[in-house]
């Protein structure tokens, strides 16, 4: 086969299906292969946090898998991994100008696990074990569907305390999406007092526990 042929045949392992379910699923980057565990704990006490977190990280995967495949064939083995770095670095400073001049209220919340995005191992181990070997279009799907991935488990997690913690569901959103999303909180259990638990940090390690147990359950059934 040809390389030009194997560069933009359909191989199995760079097909869009087969790159959507590895990110959505069978690799989740959160519950299976257990990676950017610090933000995804720390800020998941609301969905309108995991919501802000889960939107940078895939900007910042999907620009950086697609800069990084640009750059594959240029780069030499030696300076890769500062090379990936930088790239990721920089498209982790662009998200957080963004926050701060768009969502500037919600920044204060989580900018200090914005800023560490350039360390999130999903993001750098993507870059090197796909990106830095695929063409462009793969590796900007790979990134997205990624990110999609761990923004999932963000949002669900999120979710599932907000609601155990507090008893509403999309609580401050105007954050994120500006004064019309002011209406979008649900009360969906009225006088509720709330389980200080859920929104501490040993609720985030039982509630990404619960959510491990199930993923691993459904495989088991299937």
């Amino acid at each position: 086969m040809s390389e030009a042929h194997a560069e933009h045949g359909a191989h199995p392992e760079t097909s869009g299906a087969t790159i959507a379910r590895e990110g959505l699923w069978t690799n989740n980057p959160a519950l299976v292969q257990m990676l950017g565990l610090c933000p995804l704990l720390a800020v998941t006490t609301s969905v309108v946090n995991a919501l802000g977190l889960a939107l940078a990280t895939l900007i910042v995967l999907v620009g950086s898998n697609t800069s990084v495949s640009l750059i594959r064939g240029y780069v030499p083995p030696a300076a890769r991994l500062p090379a990936f770095v930088l790239i990721i670095a920089s498209y982790t400073t662009c998200v957080s100008l963004l926050m701060q001049a768009f969502a500037y209220e919600l920044y204060l919340t989580v900018a200090l696990f914005v800023q560490i995005i350039v360390t999130n191992c999903t993001i750098l181990g993507r870059a090197e074990a796909f990106a830095s070997r695929q063409p462009l279009l793969p590796s900007a799907y790979d990134g997205l569907m990624m990110g999609l991935g761990f923004g999932a488990v963000l949002v669900l997690l999120g979710g599932f305390r907000e609601l155990l913690g507090t008893g509403v569901l999309f609580a401050d959103m105007a954050q994120l999406f500006g004064p019309s999303a002011a209406t979008w909180e649900i009360t969906v259990v009225p006088a509720y007092r709330g389980f200080l638990l859920a929104v501490l940090p040993p609720g985030a390690f039982i509630g990404m526990g619960l959510l491990i147990a199930a993923k691993q359950y459904l495989d088991q059934r299937q």
